[in-house]
């Protein structure tokens, strides 16, 4: 093929500058340390806490942005209506704004005081058919996976929607003819094709969710124990010029982050030995 060993040098020139080298310093700096210093560190309780707090909230905020994401490029996909451009620039604004802005608006909008925050709260209207003291949302683990949310949605929209876009009328029309009803067409014909694409969506929305720091750090309010995020756990560590404290807490991110991408490679090889590799051409 021509041009190869030019395309392929200088595609291994810019994964190991931009992603192996960095990734193997983080490696390096990390089983540098002592042992027990390393087990020390990565087993503390509060580092464990950030663990749960930040791998259990972008689990979450990945399968419900995986939700509302299909039924968004669903919408955008397969409907016309008014406004249906505006909808779907607006689906890339996480994309566009800054993080910090992000952040700041979440918690002015969920704040006990603000606006939602405030229907929500022990005198709001919504709360008071709630405990006395209301549904706190932001400073909770709640407003950390809204947060979370928001950054992640655009993913699974962006996957799911060209998938959709370019599936053929004419296997719908088959089932169709053979009797067929519209449930059972989506289950059996339109689905099988559209997860691989949504469990791709889904994996983005949580690769970038437990990276996520400007757009959780105000809401979250980063209480030890409760809503404090690994990221954020990771910056306090350089602040200190804890380097080998911090590089260990980001070396165990990355093994989560690894193991699951893992997972989901095996569910999508899964799902393409049952169904002969249905959606995978989209």
């Amino acid at each position: 093929m021509p041009g190869f060993g030019l395309s392929l040098g200088y595609t291994v020139f810019y994964l190991s500058v931009i992603v192996l080298i960095p990734l193997g310093a983080l490696l390096f700096k990390t089983f540098g340390m002592p042992w027990h210093e390393l087990w020390a560190t990565v087993i503390d309780p509060e580092v464990v806490a950030s663990y749960e707090m930040s791998l259990g909230a972008s689990l979450v905020a990945a399968l419900l942005s995986g939700f509302f994401g299909f039924l968004a490029a669903w919408v955008l996909a397969r409907y016309h209506f008014p406004g249906r451009q505006l909808a779907d620039a607006l689906i890339d604004l996480p994309f566009a704004l800054p993080t910090a802005v992000a952040g700041i608006a979440l918690t002015t909008l969920y704040a006990p005081h603000g606006w939602v925050g405030s229907l929500f709260a022990a005198h709001g209207w919504i709360g008071s058919h709630f405990p006395p003291d209301g549904i706190p949302i932001a400073f909770t683990p709640l407003g950390v996976t809204l947060a979370l949310i928001f950054v992640g949605i655009p993913f699974p929209v962006r996957t799911l929607q060209p998938v959709i876009q370019a599936l053929q009328a004419d296997a719908e029309e088959a089932a169709a003819c053979l009797g067929a009803n519209r449930f059972q067409t989506f289950f059996r014909v339109i689905l099988p094709a559209l997860i691989p694409a949504w469990i791709t969506g889904v994996t983005l929305a949580f690769g970038r969710a437990v990276g996520e720091y400007g757009s959780v750090v105000f809401i979250s309010a980063n209480i030890p124990f409760k809503t404090e995020i690994a990221p954020l756990l990771i910056v306090n560590k350089l602040e200190q010029y804890n380097y080998a404290g911090a590089t260990a807490i980001g070396t165990v991110m990355l093994l989560f982050s690894l193991v699951v991408l893992t997972l989901v490679g095996f569910l999508q090889r899964w799902h393409k030995r049952r169904t002969g590799g249905i959606g995978e051409g989209q």
